[in-house]
């Protein structure tokens, strides 16, 4: 692949396990691709990535032996931001895996999800410098996998990814996330609470980017949207849809009130 294809810098952004080389190639990449210096070139299909660049600290385990994340003792503070910390730092590779993995869509897709990653990178350091200030540090709590499992679940097609990923998984985040500001308020964690007003406002961009890819390829493959929906979620998350949702939020972020109605009747 040519040294100025931006598939062949997003894949080295994903492989990246140095957390300060990948924020810092996340934005170089970003900035020579609003520059115009890198194009759209595809010599190789993209490849399999069972796992992108993690700290080699950092240790991935089942949910059920992740640590309690109670506000009521330091460590249990540490582990909630470090929760939070973990999956922006799954969403950047997550972001530059929408860009490096499907190919022919129009240009304003690569723009989308690179400028995507750039916020992703921006939303993780502020949280990593929040951990710090709490006496801890990112890799120093076990973490699960579950982002990145439903990215090689979904790597097969694009749909099912815009469906799933934005509209699914990211989405929860704007559902639970005014429940744990009230909670990081209540313990007198200012900064956290500063920090998660920046993530909602940009996750509801985030969100309506997926929906807006999803729709477009929606109309390119002649389907319906809200049936096409229902039956992604039927098959890939049956049973693991759960309210309650935060309409306000999902509207902003592209649903539409018969796709809430489903997603109330059936979580």
């Amino acid at each position: 692949m040519s040294a100025d294809s931006l598939f062949e810098r997003a894949l080295a952004c994903l492989h990246a396990a140095d957390i300060d080389s990948k924020l810092a190639q996340t934005h170089e990449v970003a900035e020579q691709w609003r520059d115009g210096a890198l194009r759209l070139l595809a010599d190789a299909p993209a490849q399999a990535i069972e796992q992108p660049g993690l700290p080699r600290e950092l240790r991935l385990v089942h949910p059920r032996e992740l640590e309690t994340r109670g506000l009521d003792t330091p460590r249990g503070h540490g582990a909630l931001v470090h929760a939070i910390c973990h999956i922006e730092f799954n969403a950047i590779n997550l972001a530059w895996d929408a860009v490096y993995r499907f190919r022919d869509m129009p240009r304003a897709y690569y723009d989308d999800w690179v400028r995507v990653a750039v916020e992703e990178a921006g939303h993780f350091a502020l949280l990593r410098a929040h951990l710090e200030t709490l006496g801890w540090h990112y890799g120093g709590f076990p973490a699960h996998n579950g982002l990145w499992e439903m990215a090689v679940d979904t790597a097969h097609d694009v749909l099912v990814r815009m469906a799933l990923v934005p509209r699914v998984l990211e989405a929860r985040g704007l559902d639970v996330t005014p429940g744990i500001v009230e909670r990081l308020s209540r313990a007198g964690d200012e900064r956290a609470v500063e920090i998660l007003g920046i993530i909602q406002r940009d996750e509801i961009g985030h969100v309506e980017i997926g929906t807006r890819w999803f729709n477009y390829l929606c109309e390119q493959r002649d389907l319906r949207p809200l049936p096409t929906f229902e039956g992604l979620l039927e098959r890939y998350m049956k049973g693991r849809i759960r309210g309650p949702f935060d309409r306000q939020a999902r509207l902003q972020a592209g649903f539409t009130e018969d796709e809430l109605e489903y997603l109330e009747g059936v979580g």
